[in-house]
């Protein structure tokens, strides 16, 4: 009997752009995987960009949660067999959101915390929102981490901030990829791209970097064929 393909759903649009180039890389790798032979043999993904606020002050609210939750909820509905987060900020509530639906929601900080220690990283830098920063969703023991100062980190989240606006897109690639090199000079084995924003701002900078959307990639497809 043939087996059934898992119906994939997408929570993204947070930000859209960034979400545009998830979803063909996701694709790009099921062709790598020589998983396609003909149109039929792609998986059915469900993308709900949703407008949802930045998560990108340090105080967010229930108010702010509202839409990320509305969203899985209307991934729940379109009968998806999973669901993939494409944002670094929102995993913080995981276990918050998980709560609110049945469909089970892919775990991104487990699996950063699997390529970290398989790799054996021994000092890394979080490049993310203040939040993702200062509450320590990319943070586990036997790694040392070489952190931003507070100015550092409002320079990066207004270079995310105007990045997401189109606003001087290659002015605030410079200013992110300077603020990456200097964690390297400061010690940093690997730069974790801990927002959708700065993976692509930093594409192709050629510094030691894990991209966590790249991470959750290879689990959808697993997940997908599995």
């Amino acid at each position: 009997m043939k087996k059934k393909k898992k119906k994939i759903g997408i929570l993204g649009g947070i930000g859209p752009e960034a979400t545009g180039e998830f979803y063909l890389a996701l694709i790009l790798k099921f062709q790598e995987k020589d998983l396609i032979k003909s149109n039929k043999d792609f998986p059915q993904i469900i993308i709900n960009s949703i407008p949802a606020p930045e998560l990108l002050s340090e105080n967010i609210s229930e108010k702010d949660l509202r839409p990320y939750i509305k969203g899985l909820k209307e991934l729940e509905k379109f009968g998806v067999d999973f669901i993939a987060m494409l944002c670094n900020t929102v995993h913080l509530f995981h276990k918050k959101f998980q709560k609110e639906i049945k469909v089970p929601i892919v775990d991104l900080r487990k699996e950063v915390k699997n390529y970290l220690f398989d790799k054996k990283i021994k000092s890394a830098t979080v490049l993310g929102s203040p939040n993702v920063i200062k509450r320590g969703l990319y943070k586990f023991g036997n790694v040392k981490y070489v952190n931003l100062s507070n100015e550092e980190i409002k320079i990066l989240n207004k270079a995310v901030f105007d990045f997401n606006r189109g606003f001087d897109k290659i002015k605030q690639g410079k200013i992110v990829g300077n603020i990456a090199k200097k964690c390297i000079k400061r010690g940093a084995d690997l730069i974790i791209l801990g927002c959708t924003e700065v993976a692509i701002m930093l594409k192709d900078e050629n510094i030691p970097k894990i991209d966590p959307m790249d991470l959750l990639i290879d689990i959808i497809v697993k997940h997908a064929t599995n």
